[in-house]
């Protein structure tokens, strides 16, 4: 019976005549209890906390247990009025979707020139894009931050929303997909007198619309996640997004649990997002990777 879905397997490292072998069935087991160990490790953390978020603060330094006395509800709503949370949300909303727009922009158009047009001098950009994922992002945070400031861009998401527009990571996706796109489309599309923007917007992006899909997911992610970057641009704007609120409750007056109850509101959008495009988010990833 727990090998029975093997029957219809017609791929994978595992199919179902190997398992005809007492040694692949013991190996099987193993890699599916192993696999079951890293869920079980992954899932606690935020499981404990929004658990833990239940209590009262009364309850949560006294009682070790991992399960509340009750689950209500109201107490979350509670938080989130006081700690006037849904400000910082439309903030990091609004950091998503530029960065999100800037992303797919951006950087489909330097990976379009790269694989498509393949102006002179391409293969220089393209070998400086790829020792840029050599360099840790942080070391630049100091002259990026300087340079922020004496443009006056400083306390703006302008800057949140380009950073991810020239993510060297997303170009290689977009360029290793563009180049697996079929080359007689691209020339139909010049011979009808499209231009090079027209091409790009008018056969490009919508043949790439699951790359497209991957990116944004990537750069929803990174948006809404970052804290080092809007922190120092944002802080003190009143601009502030999620991450940048969360690391200010360690000097305010909020308990403990209300900021276990701020954790969970901030890892829930992720979570959400992982759990509907997971299936995106993997097999996207691959095709764009190894195309080509």
């Amino acid at each position: 019976m727990f090998f029975e879905k093997y029957r219809k397997k017609e791929d994978g490292a595992i199919r179902f005549y190997d398992l005809k072998s007492m040694r692949t069935r013991i190996l099987c087991i193993i890699i599916i209890l192993i696999c079951f160990m890293i869920v079980v490790i992954s899932v606690f953390p935020p499981l404990w906390v929004f658990l833990a978020s239940f209590k009262n603060i009364k309850e949560f330094r006294k009682n070790p247990t991992i399960f509340p006395e009750k689950l209500d509800f109201q107490v979350f709503i509670k938080t989130w009025n006081d700690l006037k949370f849904l400000k910082y949300y439309i903030n990091s909303f609004i950091v998503v979707a530029g960065s999100v727009i800037s992303a797919v922009i951006f950087n489909g158009l330097l990976a379009y020139g790269l694989s498509i047009i393949k102006p002179k001098g391409h293969k220089i950009v393209l070998g400086l894009v790829i020792w840029s994922l050599l360099i840790p992002a942080t070391t630049s945070v100091v002259a990026l931050f300087v340079n922020i400031n004496k443009i006056h861009l400083n306390q703006s998401f302008i800057p949140l929303w380009l950073a991810l527009g020239a993510n060297a990571f997303f170009v290689i996706l977009f360029k290793q997909f563009f180049e697996g796109l079929p080359k007689e489309l691209i020339e139909a599309s010049k011979l009808d007198g499209c231009g090079y923007l027209g091409t790009f917007y008018r056969i490009i992006m919508p043949l790439s619309k699951s790359i497209v899909m991957v990116i944004v997911i990537f750069a929803i992610n990174a948006a809404w996640s970052d804290f080092l970057l809007p922190f120092l641009v944002l802080n003190g704007s009143g601009k502030e997004t999620v991450m940048v609120r969360l690391f200010s409750f360690r000097t305010s007056n909020a308990t403990d649990v209300e900021i276990l109850r701020a954790v969970a509101f901030a890892i829930v959008p992720p979570i959400i997002l992982f759990i509907i495009f997971q299936k995106q988010i993997t097999e996207g990833a691959a095709n764009g990777a190894l195309k080509g």
